[in-house]
């Protein structure tokens, strides 16, 4: 098959055609021209419609009929009613909605009522574009040649559409060409107009076409439904081309983060960059990746958190900074974890955690609305309800549920905490610190509980070296996590801003370090200093982005959502 393109490939540039020209002038994107013609139905959007049925055509769970009025004017209905006969009339009852770009009726019934014809129920919400002129490009991904006629469908990254290619219009040798040089996987561009068939679909009838790009090799076997995992992850350009719901994920990360900075701009915060490359691995408890700097002679660390860098901003007078970036954290890779991902971090002066849980709430409905336009999302098997208020609930009373033990016996009773973590069979259990055991039952217990939107307030001190003392109890701090779907998916407080407190908390780290937790921050004596001017009071959230994504996209793996994921090497 790549012998056959070679060759075509050759001949092409010995006819003195170019297969890589320069530029080709579109008119617009494809997804955006469909929009100017087509309307979605709304949600559970019911019709009755009549038709002879012109095809019955089996399915893997069920039929799909071609439904046609006295026009012509056909549509598609998928049922399970069994005995359908073509030639005869048909009322169909059920949900009008898009399989594929076309307007359908699906899960229709039988019903003995009349119903609108095809042509009626059709104009509500597809337009006839009459015959406008038009220029489009992209992947040829389907082709059928009929003799004196070839349709074929272009893509580009928002859809899909139609070309009509014909003999009397194109002439004999143009339409040789394209049988001759044309492959599926070529990147062509099409001028013509733009027409809907009698079967509705947006078709551009070509009045020329050149070819952009010739692809050498041919698109796999299965490329209109990959299912590959390997290949979709490693080869993540086949799987944009074969595969629409990823597409889809991706244009949703991208609206997403958008729609993110616009609300962080309504509210006063600033956009900033911090350094990726940190001389001090801190500001989260993490395994860093190393590296050297050879001009400086120095060892430096990707950062694992810009946290003590935006305090630094906060502390020079900007009052409400954020930053959208790329962590890297020396970590295993699994559902919920890639070794980079990226986060957004905002720090606010005068806020405590009090004024971030409310802000979070607004962005989260801001955003669902913005991107999905509700603010109830399908969760594998979950419906999750993000409207506010969102449930709260204190860390310890949690563990108490669980386990029937208060907060004295986390904090006091190692040996016994021990002992619970073995019961769980948690790993390791032996070697752990206080702070890694109690982090490591938590999760054991608590997190399998938390489906819908919640807030876990105020954790123990000894978890949380940056974050300020509770106010109502010296071993607790004011520190949120919010949980979604199992998951914790941002991490905030009310900032420690006192530099004494904070060098004996960093002191701390310290000796979890000796203790053998490899996660545990450095000392950062700038960080001090930069306290010691003085930090207003302060409240900081970091959010993570992917996670974020695969709950609105509805996918279990972290890869899904990550465009090129970390993957051990390929053994060739």
């Amino acid at each position: 098959m790549e012998e056959v393109r070679l060759k075509k490939l050759k001949e092409l540039k010995e006819k003195g055609i170019n297969p890589y020209p320069y530029r080709f002038e579109v008119s617009d994107f494809i997804g955006n021209i469909r929009k100017q013609y087509e309307e979605e139905p709304p949600e559970n959007y019911k019709v009755r419609v009549s038709g002879i049925a012109k095809r019955v055509s089996r399915t893997e769970d069920g039929y799909v009929v071609r439904l046609a009025d006295e026009d012509g004017v056909e549509i598609l209905v998928y049922t399970k009613e069994e005995n359908l006969k073509p030639k005869e009339r048909y009322t169909f009852e059920g949900f009008l909605k898009r399989v594929e770009g076309k307007l359908s009726v699906v899960d229709a019934k039988l019903t003995n009522e009349e119903g609108q014809e095809v042509k009626k129920v059709k104009e509500q919400f597809d337009y006839d574009p009459n015959y406008r002129p038009i220029s489009v490009a992209g992947r040829l991904v389907s082709m059928r040649s009929m003799g004196k006629a070839i349709f074929g469908h272009i893509q580009d990254l928002t859809g899909k559409i139609q070309v009509y290619l014909r003999k009397d219009l194109l002439g004999d040798e143009k339409l040789k060409f394209f049988n001759d040089y044309i492959d599926v996987g070529d990147i062509i561009g099409v001028r013509g107009k733009l027409f809907r068939t009698k079967t509705g679909e947006l078709t551009v009838e070509v009045e020329d076409f050149e070819l952009l790009s010739k692809s050498l090799l041919p698109l796999p076997e299965k490329w209109h439904g990959l299912r590959d995992t390997e290949v979709r992850y490693r080869q993540r350009y086949l799987d944009l081309i074969a595969n629409p719901k990823t597409r889809q994920i991706f244009l949703l990360r991208t609206k997403l983060i958008s729609e993110m900075r616009k609300f962080f701009e309504m509210h006063g915060f600033i956009e900033v960059e911090t350094p990726i490359l940190q001389p001090i691995a801190s500001g989260a408890n993490a395994r860093p990746f190393k590296t050297y700097h050879n001009f400086l002679e120095t060892e430096l660390y990707l950062r694992i958190a810009p946290e003590l860098y935006l305090k630094r901003l906060i502390v020079g007078g900007f009052p409400r900074v954020y930053e959208i970036g790329k962590n890297f954290r020396n970590e295993s890779v699994d559902r919920t974890h890639n070794p980079e991902f990226t986060m957004v971090e905002f720090y606010a002066s005068y806020w405590d955690y009090h004024d971030l849980m409310k802000f979070t709430e607004d962005m989260f409905v801001y955003l669902l609305e913005k991107t999905l336009g509700t603010l109830k999302v399908r969760y594998g098997e979950w419906e999750l309800d993000f409207t506010p208020p969102f449930r709260k609930v204190r860390y310890f009373d949690l563990l108490k549920e669980k386990t029937g033990k208060d907060k004295d016996f986390f904090l006091r009773d190692l040996e016994g905490l021990r002992r619970l973590a073995k019961e769980l069979e948690i790993p390791d259990a032996e070697k752990l610190t206080h702070a890694k055991l109690l982090d490591k039952v938590f999760e054991k217990l608590a997190e399998e509980e938390l489906v819908q939107p919640t807030f876990v307030i105020d954790f123990p001190k000894l978890l949380s070296p940056l974050a300020k003392t509770h106010r109502e109890d010296e071993e607790l701090v004011e520190r949120f996590e919010l949980f979604v779907a199992q998951q914790e998916v941002a991490n905030a407080y009310t900032e420690l801003n006192d530099p004494i407190d904070q060098r004996e908390r960093f002191l701390q780290q310290l000796k979890e370090k000796q203790a053998g937790d490899d996660e545990a921050m450095e000392m950062d004596e700038d960080f001090i200093r930069a306290l010691s001017y003085g930090m207003p009071p302060t409240a900081g959230e970091g959010i993570g982005i992917d996670r974020l994504v695969m709950i609105l996209a509805n996918t279990d793996t972290i890869r899904d959502v990550i465009l090129f994921p970390q993957l051990k090497p390929k053994k060739e």
